[in-house]
């Protein structure tokens, strides 16, 4: 394993709160940056949405391992002096307040792309900038409606801030593209990213549809909506998700799995297509044979078929699941918790990762710091 990461030397402003933001600068923190998260004397409001992880939040300990925090009060003047002499000597300079909430404060994108050239700028909304809806209150609830993606699942709000996440995952990545853009050219460039156009992307296939057959996909619920079968089928336990792919999968499910020519020879049931249109009588045929079996026998058969295949795990499962990794991050007050594992296993990440900052831990050391590069 390399001691060196990828990201050091790399310094990360951030006026960030909630979720977009701190998401995307701690996966800049795990590839080596420095991150410098600038917070109300209040704090990141994400430090009381819980107490479950020994006291502290779920989703700040998630997601702000590895950064200082700085407390800033950028209604005074000297707080904004001390802002302006950080990101004189940084790299990237992210912010998810409300539309124009920076520029007001003197922190702009037009601004800071003429004082600090070689300067990152990366805005997270939750509309967009230039547009109606641009002032618009964009809470991941909100967002979730807005873009379909409720209507295509139950009318319900997904069960993670999905809309955030991703958003967070977007404005990551683009960082990592204008740090590579940089070094080709020289020059820093301004991002903008909203939580209704991450979900848009991520929505494409059904707004394709609806856009070119006029008809988007109805919720199914663990079904579907383009591929038959795929779905969660009975059996004298409880249910097993099982996935099929192409006509070879279809074949061995029909003989191996399900031992029924009928089903394999059925002609409506030939192609994914046809199958498709006859969904119900597809999926009834299986389900009155997988019901005769228990979950694990049915599982068995399935995995030596070499069919796609699972359950629906509980939370508590899944902390037990062979496939779940995490890592230790030390908590403001000293305590040690896991956290689950980035997705990506590189050579720089260890099983143990920074830990999170006590609001303002880092305020009078910070100060100091940049008051003393523009003395000297």
């Amino acid at each position: 394993m390399s001691d060196a990461k990828p990201l050091e030397g790399v310094l990360v402003v951030s006026i960030e709160q909630a979720v977009a933001a701190p998401l995307c600068t701690s996966r800049l923190a795990a590839a080596g940056a420095r991150v410098i998260k600038v917070e109300r004397p209040e704090g990141d409001f994400a430090r009381g949405y819980d107490g479950f992880v020994k006291g502290e939040a779920s989703y700040f300990v998630w997601i702000n391992h590895g950064k200082e925090s700085i407390c800033l009060d950028l209604k005074q003047n000297e707080d904004r002096l001390c802002l302006d002499r950080i990101l004189a000597e940084a790299d990237v300079f992210v912010q998810n307040l409300s539309v124009g909430a920076v520029a007001r404060l003197g922190f702009g994108e037009e601004e800071l792309r003429k004082k600090y050239p070689r300067l990152i700028t990366c805005s997270i909304s939750g509309y967009g900038e230039q547009n109606e809806y641009r002032d618009m209150r964009a809470y991941d609830m909100l967002v979730q409606a807005e873009s379909g993606l409720s209507g295509i699942s139950g009318d319900g709000r997904m069960g993670i801030s999905v809309a955030d996440i991703v958003t967070g995952m977007n404005a990551h990545t683009a960082i990592v593209e204008a740090l590579h853009y940089r070094e080709k050219n020289g020059k820093g460039c301004s991002l903008s990213l909203s939580l209704f156009g991450s979900m848009t992307d991520i929505m494409a296939v059904p707004l394709l549809q609806q856009a070119y057959s006029g008809s988007g996909p109805d919720y199914i619920g663990m079904r579907h909506p383009s591929i038959v079968p795929y779905g969660a089928f009975p059996t004298s336990g409880s249910d097993v998700v099982i996935s099929i792919q192409n006509e070879r999968e279809w074949q061995r499910l029909c003989l191996d799995v399900l031992e029924s020519t009928e089903l394999a020879s059925h002609p409506d049931f030939a192609s994914n297509k046809l199958r498709t249109q006859h969904r119900q009588d597809v999926e009834s045929a299986i389900g009155a044979i997988t019901r005769q079996f228990s979950q694990q026998e049915l599982l068995n058969r399935l995995r030596q078929a070499k069919i796609a295949c699972g359950v629906s795990n509980t939370l508590a499962e899944v902390l037990e699941h062979p496939a779940y990794q995490s890592v230790q991050t030390t908590l403001p007050d000293g305590q040690v918790a896991d956290i689950p594992a980035l997705p990506a296993q590189t050579p720089w990440l260890t099983d143990k990762v920074k830990g999170c900052p006590e609001l303002g831990a880092d305020t009078d050391r910070i100060k100091a710091e940049f008051d003393k590069e523009v003395r000297a």
